[in-house]
């Protein structure tokens, strides 16, 4: 493997913690109490990426949605969520080891998700050490989000890497989008929320199913 990598940008939901059941148990909370109907967790696994608003015009019945019922639903189901994020969420296996790995070597790193700010705060807050990652980004008002490649430049240039020296990492198609887009290696993991071939079709030129795996690229 190469050794030009410096530093690796996460995405969170689906990279680094599995948060699936936390997030459907929050919009279907949301759905209830507007009257539409539950969905499956494996219904969720395909409409999560990119934020809650895009989610909550997902999660509606095709005939209701409707940008403005989405953001009334997207407004429930973060009051649900930021209320107990951490209820089912945890680590996938491995991770936690990988990040203290990345950080004896020296690697710079950074998370970057579409979800709230507040919530990947509290999220990543409760589920690593304190100085786990340089910096953590969620979904900001009125700043670029994914796949807008700005938001990644915006942390490399935190970082002082430039895109050739940084790998980007997530289990979904908006997260191999906002890498190729900002000109940063496309990694896929094969534990998250979308298929392999899904991830590879997307433009992921490499796919790890163990988080020790990417350790290979900051030998």
């Amino acid at each position: 493997m190469s050794m030009k990598y410096l530093g690796v940008i996460f995405d969170l939901d689906g990279t680094l913690v599995d948060t699936l059941e936390d997030i459907a148990d929050s919009m279907n909370k949301a759905l209830k109490l507007r009257g539409f109907p539950e969905i499956s967790l494996e219904d969720y696994s395909t409409k999560v990426g990119w934020g809650i608003n895009r989610l909550a015009f997902l999660s509606l019945p095709e005939a209701e949605r409707k940008e403005a019922t989405a953001a009334v639903l997207a407004s429930d189901a973060g009051k649900f969520y930021a209320e107990d994020p951490l209820h089912y969420s945890r680590a996938y296996p491995g991770i936690l080891d990988l990040v203290a790995e990345l950080k004896k070597k020296k690697i710079k790193t950074a998370v970057l998700t579409n979800k709230p700010d507040h919530i990947a705060q509290k999220v990543i807050s409760g589920l690593f050490t304190p100085g786990s990652f340089d910096i953590v980004q969620g979904e900001i008002q009125g700043k670029p989000r994914k796949p807008n490649p700005e938001c990644v430049w915006e942390l490399l240039v935190a970082l002082d890497i430039v895109p050739a020296n940084a790998i980007f990492i997530g289990d979904s198609e908006v997260d191999m989008e906002t890498a190729i887009s900002a000109g940063c290696f496309p990694m896929g993991v094969s534990w998250g929320y979308r298929f392999r071939e899904v991830i590879k079709i997307a433009g992921a030129r490499h796919i790890i199913d163990k988080p020790r795996e990417l350790l290979e690229f900051f030998l």
